[in-house]
């Protein structure tokens, strides 16, 4: 099965992904990983973006798909994948689009008000990156990582101002994405207004849905 995963920052695309990708028996693939694993390793294409950010430019559409692209040449995506949060603008998923085809593509849809809650008590392993709430997804111990022992921190980017400036960017951006997806009757809507579900109660309602797509 092949499947995007949208949604604002905050909404749970890396939380949802990581857990729907296991079930279904696909890779869950997100560029932000691939980037920082093309700069450790120093590859050509690490090469290309560390100079592209050193400039402090943006990565360009053209470098983000060819890192796309060589992602989708191992063995591990022959039956389907979990793109978390790509393609992020209407040009990457019409190039997107010219590579392979979706199934379905699960728009996460949560209010403003619960996701800058979310975003302003969210906190990350500094080791693992693994990601806890301090309002619903509390570590065992507090300030440490359940899976390593790790110190949690608070993302920079996750401060009232940053989140509301990253909101009005995604809203730019990915509301076009959406509706070229909803044309092509690629969109499931998972809603949740509710701020104390837990990621076992939402999980089940997407797996529910994804039961009834035809993979292509």
């Amino acid at each position: 099965m092949k499947l995007i995963f949208l949604g604002a920052p905050g909404s749970g695309k890396g939380t949802y992904a990581t857990r729907v990708a296991p079930a279904i028996g696909v890779p869950q693939i997100s560029t932000g990983d691939i980037f920082r694993e093309h700069l450790k390793n120093n590859t050509e294409i690490g090469k290309k973006i560390k100079s592209i950010m050193e400039s402090g430019n943006l990565v360009p559409d053209e470098v983000v798909m060819e890192i796309v692209k060589d992602r989708l040449k191992k063995d591990d995506v022959k039956k389907g994948f979990i793109f978390d949060g790509f393609p992020r603008t209407l040009e990457q998923a019409e190039e997107f689009g010219k590579i392979t085809s979706v199934d379905a593509v699960v728009n996460l849809v949560v209010p403003e008000k619960i996701i800058i809650d979310r975003l302003t008590s969210r906190r990350v392993c500094e080791k693992c990156g693994s990601i806890f709430n301090i309002m619903s997804m509390k570590p065992k111990e507090e300030g440490k990582c359940d899976k390593c022992g790790g110190k949690l921190i608070q993302r920079k980017d996750d401060t009232l101002e940053v989140i509301m400036d990253r909101l009005n960017v995604y809203k730019k951006q990915t509301q076009p994405l959406i509706d070229y997806y909803r044309k092509k009757g690629l969109i499931i809507d998972i809603v949740n207004d509710n701020p104390n579900a837990s990621p076992e109660q939402v999980l089940p309602r997407i797996l529910e849905k994804l039961k009834n797509i035809q993979t292509k």
